[in-house]
């Protein structure tokens, strides 16, 4: 869903923009989107160098406020949420970029806990055209430097990335990390980022830069993840041996590192025990920043954060549940959540999913939790429409009903 905005917003000039491009006239966010996605060639296209550019023209390579970039299969978002919850808990003001939207492109961009709106971000997309000149940039990249553009004139006090894909190319890490936080790793994109554990986390640890922190979230990483943080000469913290938490028998739990401990934590906010090991690391590179964060303000963000589309429950005479997994490592741990708190009836699981994700394995592993399958269609190049679905579920004798 895309909104409209409520009134013009003229162009504004952008810093170090000595060739701005001609506008077409564009005054609402939906207008500027639907223009982003016909003006460069492909839709994905990793690398760094269009993004550096038009950084350098809006003189926004070098933040001048810490920034924690977060990278990983799944784990992403909640850690974002995390970090962002503690940070506004101690009066800090945040700015999070993170990627994709469930319902408003808005959700993507967010300061102080309040999602930007579209006059902001048709403000920050007219100083970008204005800035790139004869640079074509991708849908993402626009984003990308949208957020950063309005960071800047927020003049936030941290901010917190979220990678799209990947890690090395992507859009985000041309902005160089004070800390990257890398979550778990699972097999996902394997067209741009390689067929296995090892390739991919390669990939991931691009975030990191050398002699800055790198938080490894996942207690068994795949080794090429930690052999390329120590080639970029990055300094690893890592679960279980830099820090780590233990759970005690009342879902109450403890986090620790070589400076201290903090007991007795409230479980965290977003469901599933997985969540623990999000929470930890979130923790983890909120202590590697420096940022000035109370140990009240740690608790209270643990204990409050939120985001939407992470087993988010709605209950009622019919409970829902929604949920964004899009991979088999995600929806183990979907299917782990599920078995924890069984429905007292039926489970019917709506699924729709994109073309070029692994549909038949998501559905095999969520299926001892699910009785009855509905299959919706995904609108887009990427989409796949509700049969087609039915027949890759079909594949792996799940019988499942087309919308």
């Amino acid at each position: 869903m895309r909104s409209k905005a409520s009134e013009q917003v003229s162009p504004l000039a952008a810093p170090g923009a000595s060739h701005p491009s001609p506008l077409t006239p564009r005054s609402s966010l939906g207008e500027w989107l639907a223009w982003q996605e016909t003006l460069h060639p492909t839709a994905i296209d990793l690398g760094l160098g269009r993004v550096r550019e038009v950084l350098g023209r809006l003189g926004l390579v070098r933040p001048r406020y810490p920034v924690i970039t977060v990278a990983g299969t799944n784990g992403k978002g909640s850690s974002v949420a995390y970090l962002e919850a503690m940070l506004a808990e101690a009066g800090l003001v945040a700015g999070t970029y993170t990627s994709p939207h469930l319902l408003r492109y808005n959700e993507r961009v967010r300061i102080a806990r309040r999602d930007a709106d579209d006059a902001e971000l048709v403000a920050a997309f007219a100083a970008i055209d204005a800035a790139r000149a004869e640079v074509s940039l991708s849908y993402f990249e626009f984003g990308t430097l949208a957020a950063l553009w309005l960071f800047a004139r927020a003049r936030v006090d941290a901010a917190v990335l979220e990678v799209g894909l990947g890690g090395r190319l992507d859009a985000v890490n041309a902005v160089d990390a004070s800390v990257a936080l890398i979550t778990t790793i699972g097999i996902d994109h394997v067209e741009y980022l390689g067929p296995d554990r090892d390739s991919i986390g390669r990939e991931k640890a691009g975030i990191a830069r050398a002699g800055r922190p790198a938080v490894v979230a996942e207690p068994e990483p795949p080794a090429g993840l930690l052999a390329a943080l120590a080639d970029a000469g990055a300094e690893l913290r890592r679960c279980g041996f830099d820090y780590g938490y233990e759970l005690d028998a009342d879902g109450r739990w403890a986090w620790w590192d070589a400076h201290g401990r903090l007991d007795g934590l409230s479980p965290p906010a977003l469901a599933g025990r997985h969540q623990y090991a999000n929470a930890a690391g979130s923790l983890a590179a909120l202590r590697a920043s420096g940022l000035p964060v109370p140990e009240a303000a740690i608790r209270a963000g643990l204990a409050r954060a939120h985001v939407r589309g992470r087993f988010e429950v709605v209950p009622g005479p019919v409970e829902w549940v929604y949920d964004v997994t899009h991979n088999p490592h995600g929806a183990a741990v979907l299917r782990d959540v599920l078995r924890a708190r069984p429905a007292a009836g039926a489970t019917r699981a709506v699924l729709g999913m994109l073309a070029d994700k692994e549909a038949a394995a998501l559905a095999t592993c969520l299926a001892p939790c699910v009785d009855v399958w509905y299959c919706a269609t995904l609108e887009g190049p990427r989409g796949r429409s509700d049969a087609a679905l039915a027949a890759a579920l079909a594949g792996v004798g799940i019988a499942a009903l087309a919308a």
